[in-house]
This record gives C-alpha cells, sequence and structure tokens, in this order.
C-alpha cells in the first residue's frame, strides 16, 4: 500500500468531520497520556528486574486463609424421611 499526500489529507479531514475538533483532541490528549504511562511502567518494569536480581524476590502475602466448605449430603427426599422416623 502507497499512500501519498493526497489519500493522507483526504483522511485526515474525513475524520475532523466525523469527530470534529474537540473529540479529537480529546482523542488524542488521551493518547498520548496512554503512551506516557505505558513507556514509564516498562522503564519501571526494567528497573526492577535489574534491582531484582541481585535482591530478594517480591512475593505477594495473602493476610486472609483460604476458604473452608462444610459437607452438605444430598439425598432423596425419601431417604430423609427415613432418618426422622
Amino acid at each position: 500500500m502507497d499512500f501519498d499526500f493526497k489519500t493522507l489529507l483526504v483522511v485526515l479531514v474525513v475524520v475532523l468531520i466525523i469527530f470534529g475538533g474537540k473529540k479529537l483532541r480529546s482523542i488524542g490528549d488521551d493518547l498520548g497520556h496512554a503512551v506516557r504511562g505505558f513507556k514509564r511502567a516498562m522503564n519501571e518494569g526494567e528497573k526492577d528486574e535489574t534491582a531484582g536480581s541481585s535482591g530478594p524476590s517480591r512475593q505477594i502475602r495473602s493476610e486472609s486463609t483460604d476458604a473452608e466448605f462444610t459437607e452438605t449430603r444430598t439425598g432423596s427426599p425419601a431417604s430423609k424421611g427415613d432418618r426422622n422416623a
């Protein structure tokens, strides 16, 4: 696919007509914030990997205990009536 200047200009004009100036600006701002956040997270991840290899590993600890379930017996109604008799 070969995009020339005219094709790019037509696509930009159509997008501007569909979304409008304000909406297009807010989409650009949101996209910029997302890219900056992604880059920041990638840099922090690289720092953690290099620092983590020399130090202790980090683990998520659970403060609560596991759920305990009581045993329930299911049976036919006739067998339940036999126990009461």
